[in-house]
Order: structure tokens, then C-alpha cells, then sequence
């Protein structure tokens, strides 16, 4: 009897942390992406408060220039049904657009060298994966334009 009273004591701490173990990823896979070093679950504390104070100046400085591109994308679909055609405007409108893509470029470029020295060779590793992985769409991966409204995912 004893026996089975140990055999379900050890089913149940099994169980247990089972349930433990499915709270935490869940918690983890959980967690907001706001940038690429979101993806290296072994970033230490003191790189974790780091990050945020990088991201406190980097994440307003790329959603002034994301409103800006949205204002003069929405400009310039007027302005190429607009009648008469001002392709002067369209020009300037173009312009524009082409300015505060290469900003926002430079901005992500400026963060991404910056986040790179926070970290140690196995994560920088990782961080190179990530992002080739993100940059290889085409674009600047989670902070690109198209990607405002789309979450990266975790692996």
C-alpha cells in the first residue's frame, strides 16, 4: 500500500511540473516582442535595462519618421488621382518618401550597432541570425513600415 502511495505522490509532482513547466513557456512565448534582442532569452539583467534605455530614444525617433511615411504615402495616393495629374507634386511627394526611408533606415542601422555592443560572442552570434533572417524579406524586419502592425514571432 505504501507503495502506491508513493507511486501517486510521484505521479503528482511529475504532473506538477509539467504544469509548471507549460506556465513558463507559455509566460515566455508570452512576452512582447518590441525588438530583435527580445529574441535572446539569455540577456542578462543588467543588458535587459540597457536595452530599454536604448530603446526609450530609438523607438519614438522610428515612429515619428514611420507617421511621416504613412502621411506622405497617403498624400501621394491622392496626388496620383488627383485631376489634373501635378506630377511636380508627385515628384516632391516621391522625394519626400525616399528621404524618410533612408532615415528610418539609418535609425535602425545606428540601433542595431548600438544593441551589438551590449552583447557577448554567443550572442551576437544569435543576433547575426536574427537578423539576416529579418532582413533577407527585404526590409528592416520589426521595424520596417510594413511590419508596425505585424508582431515578430518567437522560434
Amino acid at each position: 500500500m505504501t507503495a502506491i502511495w508513493w507511486a501517486a505522490g510521484a505521479l503528482g509532482v511529475l504532473a506538477l511540473a509539467a504544469g509548471l513547466l507549460a506556465l513558463w513557456r507559455r509566460g515566455r512565448a508570452g512576452r512582447p516582442i518590441r525588438g530583435y534582442l527580445d529574441l535572446i532569452d539569455d540577456l542578462s539583467p543588467a543588458q535587459r535595462a540597457q536595452v530599454e534605455a536604448i530603446r526609450r530614444e530609438f523607438l519614438p525617433r522610428v515612429e515619428a519618421i514611420r507617421a511621416g511615411l504613412r502621411g506622405r504615402r497617403a498624400l501621394l495616393a491622392e496626388l496620383l488621382f488627383a485631376e489634373p495629374i501635378d506630377r511636380p507634386a508627385i515628384d516632391q511627394a516621391v522625394a519626400e518618401i525616399l528621404a524618410d526611408q533612408a532615415a528610418l533606415e539609418r535609425q535602425v542601422i545606428e540601433h542595431i550597432i548600438e544593441e551589438r555592443e551590449l552583447l557577448d560572442p554567443a550572442q551576437r552570434r544569435q543576433f547575426h541570425d536574427i537578423i539576416v533572417g529579418q532582413f533577407s524579406g527585404g526590409g528592416l524586419g520589426v521595424h520596417d513600415v510594413r511590419a508596425a502592425g505585424r508582431p515578430l514571432k518567437r522560434r
